[in-house]
């Protein structure tokens, strides 16, 4: 059954660029100021956990160059220890949907985030310029999908089902540029005018042309319509799963052989098509793999490939962009935490789990307080940092004998779990003028002889102001730019980030980003206003991500993701990017909402599910 609902729900939990990028970074550098830009809360929600948003300044500066980084102000006077019912560990969007989640079902919830902000890989964050403009900018997902109104998407059935509201704009596609020349990738239907099959019409080849690509979409039919059978919020981790899924079991079940390659790599599917590798067409799919992933077409779930296929070539098809960036998602699902009597504490970092009768029973925090958990802790961390948050052992009963319980064999399995390559990127507040016709989204690829994975090869580039200008002063923009999960660790493991020798491979690792922003803006540099660097020290140093890892390297048809309950102790669950089929956005939201559904009693699971079909919240999931 585990490998059945894994299967399925890897399908819905896609986003096409779903990557997560360091928050804060602790370089800056700005030219010419601009005017200072009066700013609201995103959606004038008041945040008790953040504070104001006129928020005390950080300096940051690197040899001289000097910047502030506008932070929420926290208070942090006072001890923290309380009781509670369930603790959840990181606010990332997996833990914010599993907190949001069960505090709708009424349990009392206190969430604890390291960082000041809250969203984890997705937060959002504000610089100031010397002359006082503001640039808000993304930390880490630049494309959405599904979420403008109620969908398949895990994470737009989590807001849905907490009231928490996001306004959204969208758009139909994004530009790109690969070694044969240029196109703009049109959502919608292949064969519509602007469409992908005129894109192949230009660049396919013998073997990788339209045939192809036809066979492509007949055979992926019925697997998009296997992937999209159950709703997300169905989702739970244990035997009452087959309730939530009942009704809609006997439709899985008759696409019979055809629901069995769900579990395996999309390169089967390319193979059965007669998809000749170093073709064009190949190696887009490899691209659209290697997005959601961080894996190429062999080592990508067939099941997210296949969902992702569908979504963007449906009938009416857009994607998503939330106003007031991703931050406002973050901040979306904290108000409804607050709103439903729980807790979000920032700056509030988790030393250790507490165990007692063998059971997680809270946690303890840096500092010596304590919050105890009487139903559960939950942790949204990365697989390789759970090790450090459990005791060596621990005493629990077998047939009412105490024994001590050893964690050394759980530790070494997961901090073993194999890992995908970080990120370098750029964000830049540029002045705008006369910049125009820009797409929100443009993706780089530099050649194909090493394949989309070799690093620094693939770049995406996010200008979220073509669609958000209240993200930036008047007549500015933002521009986001990253090496898409290719960077290695090693060239960067052991430099002292302070030193000029780690300076300056950080500055000849990012040429490639800013040659990649001159595609789209040839006069780039001479237009920055505020430009932050970062590499993968600053995804490990900032995330807590173990060597600034985009996530898990878990092959399709090797290797399964874990689910909620990958250590095997009582009373403690994982969400995360970690747990769950898929590396992003829609992923992390599936793996929360799997995580609070298996902690509350399958009656309020179900009562929960009839309330959003009566409502429309949990619409047809049939997309072809």
């Amino acid at each position: 059954m585990r490998t059945i609902v894994w299967a399925i729900a890897a399908c819905m939990a896609w986003e096409t660029s779903g990557f997560s990028m360091p928050s804060v970074l602790p370089v800056a550098r700005l030219g010419h100021g601009s005017s200072v830009q009066s700013r609201s809360p995103r959606l004038g929600i008041p945040l008790s956990s953040r504070g104001a948003r006129s928020a005390r300044l950080l300096k940051m500066q690197d040899g001289g160059l000097e910047g502030e980084e506008v932070r929420p102000e926290i208070k942090t006077k006072g001890s923290k220890s309380h009781g509670t019912d369930v603790v959840v560990i990181g606010a990332g969007l997996g833990g914010l949907s599993a907190g949001a989640l069960l505090a709708k079902y009424g349990y009392k919830v206190t969430v604890c985030e390291s960082h000041y902000h809250p969203g984890g890989c997705a937060h959002g964050f504000e610089i100031k310029s010397k002359k006082g403009g503001i640039f808000k900018f993304d930390a880490g997902p630049s494309l959405w999908a599904g979420m403008n109104q109620p969908s398949t998407n895990p994470l737009r059935q989590v807001l849905d089902a907490v009231d928490a509201k996001v306004e959204w704009t969208t758009y139909d596609g994004w530009g790109v540029y690969f070694p044969d020349g240029y196109f703009r990738f049109n959502v919608g239907p292949a064969d519509q005018p602007g469409g992908f099959e005129d894109v192949l019409k230009k660049f396919g080849e013998p073997g990788g042309g339209l045939d192809e690509w036809r066979r492509v979409q007949e055979t992926i039919k019925p697997l998009v319509l296997a992937c999209t059978t159950f709703p997300p919020m169905a989702l739970r981790a244990d035997p009452g799963v087959i309730s939530t899924l009942w009704n809609e079991l006997p439709k899985f079940l008759s696409f019979g052989p055809v629901a069995a390659k769900i579990n395996g790599p999309f390169s089967a599917v390319m193979d059965d098509c007669n998809v000749k590798k170093d073709t064009f067409l190949r190696r887009w799919l490899d691209y659209l793999s290697f997005a959601l992933s961080g894996l190429l077409a062999d080592g990508t779930i067939c099941a997210a490939v296949s969902y992702t296929l569908g979504d963007l070539h449906r009938e009416n098809s857009v994607l998503d962009y939330p106003i007031g960036g991703s931050g406002a998602v973050c901040d979306a699902l904290v108000e409804s935490i607050e709103r439903n009597g729980g807790k979000v504490l920032l700056s509030t970092h988790v030393d250790k789990i507490i165990m007692k009768e063998g059971k997680a029973a809270g946690v303890t925090l840096k500092g010596g307080d304590t919050i105890t958990a009487s139903h559960a802790v939950v942790a949204n961390a990365p697989v390789w940092a759970i090790p450090k948050l459990l005791p060596d052992e621990y005493e629990k009963k077998v047939f009412g004998i105490p024994i001590k319980a050893k964690n050394e064999g759980l530790k070494r399995k997961l901090s073993d779990t194999p890992q995908t390559d970080s990120f370098m990127h750029l964000h830049l507040g540029i002045d705008g003028k006369g910049v125009e016709n820009l797409d929100i989204h443009y993706t780089v690829i530099n050649e194909w002889e090493g394949g989309i994975d070799k690093p620094g090869n693939m770049i995406v580039i996010s200008i979220p102001t073509v669609l958000d200008p209240s993200l930036a002063p008047d007549g500015k923009h933002i521009v986001h730019a990253y090496t898409a999960g290719n960077e290695p660790y090693d060239l960067f493991k052991g430099l002292d980030r302070k030193s000029p020798e780690y300076k300056k491979l950080k500055a000849e690792r990012c040429e490639t980003l800013w040659k990649a922003i001159e595609r789209v803006i040839p006069d780039v540099r001479s237009r920055v206003e505020v430009e932050l660097s970062g590499s993968p020290l600053t995804h490990e140093r900032f995330l807590n991500r173990p060597q600034g890892t985009y996530g898990p390297a878990l092959a399709a048809g090797k290797a399964m993701f874990p689910g909620p309950g990958l250590t095997g102790i009582d009373g403690l669950l994982c969400c995360g990017d970690s747990v769950f089929p898929g590396i992003g956005v829609p992923a992390v939201a599936a793996s929360g909402i799997t995580t609070a559904n298996t902690l509350v009693p399958l009656e309020k699971h179900r009562q929960l599910l009839e309330e959003m079909k009566a409502e429309g919240k949990m619409p047809d999931q049939c997309m072809v």
